[in-house]
């Protein structure tokens, strides 16, 4: 009499349980697929709105079909947050202000942004150079605002006596090449 082999139970993949008790098959797809979403989320929370959308978007395509609902809602936020982020400005002195009111409030790439943007549209915008001096004060970055005051400068010597004064520059107070620039006659 032959011996055989015994017959071992096939294996079964772990079901999982969700929260409200079904059981879910864990796979590598679904898995992914909930990394993505969480990623997606996390773009959302840290207010990059567009980077969100693009991201629950892709997802769409291969989302489980409980998370589809979620991720139509929040493609829809993203949609509504991307339309309400974006300001109109009746001229280029109102965008200035609005950077200045960024810088003053911390955000300082924001700032910079609008900053640039009015460079863009007129690069003779001296008012727009101090700003981005000042940004670079307020941000550690003393190459950067000894180049944008020059420029400030060169386009429009007032801009040197406001500088002399502004304490946004004290950070700059102790080099001496911000010395020369704001008392070239000493």
């Amino acid at each position: 009499m032959a011996i055989g082999k015994s017959a071992e139970p096939p294996v079964t993949k772990k079901m999982a349980k969700t929260i409200a008790g079904n059981l879910v098959k864990q796979d590598a797809a679904r898995t992914h697929a909930l990394g993505l979403y969480e990623s997606a989320l996390r773009l959302m929370q840290e207010g990059k709105f567009e980077k969100a959308h693009a991201a629950f978007t892709k997802l769409m395509a291969t989302a489980p079909a409980e998370l589809s609902e979620r991720i139509r809602m929040y493609i829809t936020a993203c949609t509504q947050q991307m339309g309400a982020g974006k300001n109109t400005f009746a001229n280029p002195e109102e965008q200035y202000d609005y950077a200045i009111s960024l810088l003053n409030n911390g955000h300082y790439d924001d700032a910079r942004q609008h900053l640039q943007q009015i460079l863009k549209k007129d690069p003779k915008a001296d008012y727009a150079f101090y700003g981005m001096a000042v940004l670079a004060s307020m941000t550690g970055e003393a190459e950067n605002c000894l180049q944008q005051l020059a420029e400030a400068i060169g386009l429009n010597p007032k801009n040197r006596i406001q500088a002399r004064s502004d304490s946004d520059f004290q950070d700059m107070s102790d080099d001496p090449r911000f010395t020369e620039l704001l008392y070239p006659e000493s």
